[in-house]
């Protein structure tokens, strides 16, 4: 990849843009200026992983000369090895960030997301896992500086849930998270198990970006809402109004209840958000098999019938079957260790992505 020639395409572009947002007539129009204004971050920002990548070629260069000049036991070549040693792994992430600014950027990547966890098979102990997996993303979360908001859950006993619902805004959420979709598989014993025995749990997660009105358009007569009294934790405002919404979307099927809010209308948007997203992913999907109906599904794909992921906790293990990836640090992941992963996944769609543009 002649990455040289790509940071200098960057450097133009950001010129023009840069030139573009000078001129007071582009605000006149709104959403143009706003596009400008994020392609303006974007390339400012790859302008800047290029110098970076640039400098950390020419220090990689002076190192491997300083090697090959000198006695291998000797002080100069011993720290121009360990130098070598970090260089390269810099320039592995430098190359990745590269890479993901030369592919054409996905206009979901940025959005906020929404996540649903639903307990699947194991009973109890499915609903336990699935309450592992929010407190797993929780805490990646707050690792990112990202900011969660509960949107409707569904708790079962020992502190699980059977479902739960939660939107996470920040950015770059949907960029990072989208390889969480699918089923997750938990391999350990049961707090309820008396006898020992490892019990084999899935959970299904579910990543939708936040679609905006402008994508999909909901017609009134296309919906049927109705409200009754919410149930469980929450207060005496919750349990003694007619504050949860559920919403029917007829020409879907699909049904989307909220109840987490205090009242009608703070559930009544969140439904409408959560249905909004969940279509926006269903046409996302239809687009996706149009256009690729050949292509087997691999990274990225999000089909949520996918086992991507199993937690074996005995063996202190995590394996990522679309990248064929363990690592045995199990704790770590569940306290929102997640980079890990995530990055291996972000390089592997980058890959293939690349190898589909080589195609065309």
């Amino acid at each position: 990849m002649d990455f040289l020639t790509h940071i200098e395409k960057f450097s133009h572009r950001l010129a023009d843009v840069e030139a573009a947002l000078s001129d007071p007539k582009v605000f006149d129009n709104q959403q143009k200026a706003q596009e400008l204004g994020k392609e303006y971050s974007r390339l400012k920002e790859l302008v800047a992983t290029g110098a970076a990548w640039k400098k950390n070629l020419e220090e990689l260069q002076e190192n491997r000369s300083i090697l090959q000049s000198e006695p291998a036991d000797s002080e100069l070549a011993l720290m121009a090895k360990e130098e070598i040693d970090r260089l390269e792994a810099e320039e592995k992430k430098l190359n990745l960030e590269l890479l993901q600014g030369i592919l054409p950027p996905n206009p979901t990547d940025s959005r906020d997301t929404i996540i649903e966890i639903r307990a699947g098979a194991g009973g109890t102990e499915s609903s336990l896992f699935a309450a592992d997996l929010y407190r797993m993303y929780l805490k990646y979360s707050e690792s990112k500086g990202w900011k969660i908001e509960n949107m409707d859950s569904n708790p079962s006993d020992l502190g699980g849930y059977k479902e739960i619902i939660f939107k996470i805004t920040g950015t770059d959420v949907f960029k990072r998270l989208k390889f969480e979709s699918g089923v997750h598989r938990v391999q350990r014993v049961p707090a309820t198990e008396a006898s020992g025995r490892i019990h084999t749990s899935t959970a299904t997660v579910a990543v939708l970006p936040e679609a905006q009105e402008v994508d999909i358009e909901i017609k009134p007569e296309d919906i049927e809402i109705t409200v009754c009294r919410a149930s469980g934790p929450g207060g005496q405002g919750v349990n003694t109004t007619d504050s949860a919404v559920q919403i029917n979307h007829k020409p879907s099927g699909m049904i989307v209840r909220c109840a987490d809010q205090r009242s009608q209308q703070q559930n009544r948007l969140q439904a409408m958000t959560i249905l909004r997203s969940r279509l926006l992913e269903k046409k996302i999907a239809e687009e996706n098999a149009k256009y690729s109906a050949q292509r087997k599904a691999q990274v990225g794909t999000g089909e949520r019938n996918e086992r991507i992921r199993t937690y074996n906790f005995p063996q202190s293990r995590v394996s990522d079957h679309r990248i064929e990836l363990t690592l045995y640090n199990i704790d770590a992941v569940m306290e929102g260790d997640l980079d890990c992963f995530i990055e291996p996944l972000i390089a592997a769609d980058i890959e293939e992505r690349l190898q589909e543009l080589e195609k065309e």
